[in-house]
């Protein structure tokens, strides 16, 4: 009987683990190459686990919800169609301790590759979704050098994180006060105290109500926002936008552009195009932030908020979108969103941002204030395009005009972008939208 083991798939560099939402096959059911056998989660996107062979599933290792090590095998995989009849569904043996939603807290990693402690305060590993726990858990960096791991090369996991935190909750080992900051490292002596956490009194029902548990992808997205407000200092600045130009190329070309490229010509490429040219002159709004050293990304990877059919919001990325061309871009948005729409986005897909776009407009939004995603500095939220009757200067004098008009608005980490640049780049953007060239082609 040849057995084939599946494994936990590696899903990014930053990713070392995945829950198990669902598994769609059971011991003793046949299963076909690339046929779907379960459904996993990361911190990042959900995803699908395909078979690596045609056989009988012989066992299940791992039940739904279970949080297993990436190389961990989950499941065997009998081969031999002639022992398919005679296989018995064995049961699933647990191999992990098991962290389920209810007895574990749900935690946003930051969209970053791992990051060493820094020198003098051990040559330990940490991933981000370690240190973001330790942040949230006040476990300081002391600490964590103390705590034995069970990853490769004695790594901490998220496993061994939570088991520790819980066993200090229950008193079983003695915390150090010593607070820790974003970067997961022991706070300065004369840094400041970080505040005492607010106690948010339990709601209380009156009336008639529906109570609604939050789905595993909100709670990470209200993981996500409520550290990027505690992390940044948001400010917002906001502008408006004559966009008549390129509504009226865009009608003109779309049906051209379609029939030649097989894609639809949305105005997110376009919206692109212009902050990817913007981006190129003020590299300081392309940067993350760690500890007091700035990091300018010399590549341009422009995330796009998108709504998921479930109201869930998830941001995937389009790489490298300075080296495309219009084209290029659409088929980038248009693919992208067509995988988040049906559930077939990659991990990598959302990694790796170094910007963010994002359209309330579609919902009819006028402008919006939106929240920075760590750990990035900056995101640009662009409102709906409306005809508006406004002031425009002619060689007759100025006159009034009917004009399709825009507000975008940007929030930035004021610890990093001061009014001056985060104000000057959002005119920017604004500028190269309305001078868009109403001849160009396509």
């Amino acid at each position: 009987m040849a057995i084939v083991e599946l494994v936990m798939p590696k899903m990014g560099e930053s990713i070392m683990e995945a829950t198990i939402l669902r598994w769609h096959k059971k011991p003793g059911d046949s299963v076909k190459v690339d046929e779907t056998v379960l459904e996993i989660a990361t911190d990042k996107v959900d995803s699908e686990v395909p078979s690596t062979a045609e056989g009988v599933i012989a066992e299940l290792l791992f039940s739904e919800n279970d949080v297993v090590p990436v190389g961990t095998v989950i499941a065997r995989i009998n081969t031999n169609a002639d022992a398919a009849a005679d296989t018995t569904p064995a049961a699933p043996v647990t191999t992990e301790p098991k962290f389920t939603a209810a007895a574990a807290p749900v935690v946003a990693e930051q969209v970053a590759e791992p990051t060493p402690a820094p020198a003098g305060g051990g040559a330990r590993f940490y991933s981000p979704l370690v240190l973001t726990i330790a942040q949230q858990e006040g476990v300081s960096f002391a600490e964590l050098e103390k705590l034995p791991g069970s990853g490769t090369e004695g790594r901490v996991t998220k496993k061994d994180i939570l088991q520790y935190v819980a066993d200090r909750k229950e008193g079983k080992v003695i915390a150090d006060v010593t607070p820790v900051n974003n970067q997961g490292t022991a706070a300065a002596a004369a840094a400041p105290r970080p505040a005492t956490a607010v106690t948010v009194p339990s709601a209380t029902y009156n009336g008639n109500v529906e109570i609604i548990e939050m789905d595993r992808m909100r709670k990470l997205i209200a993981n996500h926002m409520v550290m990027s407000k505690q992390v940044s200092p948001h400010v917002t600045s906001f502008a408006e936008a004559d966009v008549t130009n390129m509504v009226k190329w865009r009608d003109r070309v779309k049906g051209e552009f379609e029939k030649r490229e097989g894609e639809k010509l949305t105005f997110t490429p376009l919206f692109v195009e212009a902050i990817v040219k913007c981006l190129k002159r003020f590299p300081l709004i392309n940067c993350s932030l760690d500890g007091d050293k700035i990091i300018i990304k010399k590549d341009i990877n422009v995330g796009m908020a998108t709504a998921l059919p479930s109201g869930n919001l998830i941001v995937p990325v389009i790489r490298s979108a300075d080296q495309l061309n219009l084209v290029g871009l659409t088929k980038q948005v248009n693919g992208l969103a067509n995988a988040a729409r049906n559930n077939k986005l990659k991990p990598e897909d959302t990694q790796g941002g170094t910007f963010t776009l994002t359209n309330v407009g579609t919902f009819g939004s006028l402008m919006g204030t939106p929240i920075i995603n760590q750990p990035q500095v900056a995101i640009l939220a662009v409102g709906a395009i409306k005809k508006r009757p406004v002031v425009i200067e002619t060689e007759q004098g100025d006159s009034i005009a009917i004009r399709h008009m825009m507000y975008l608005s940007m929030s930035y980490d004021h610890r990093i972008v001061d009014g001056s640049l985060g104000s000057t780049f959002l005119s920017a953007v604004a500028t190269e939208l309305e001078n868009f060239d109403p001849k160009r082609g396509i």
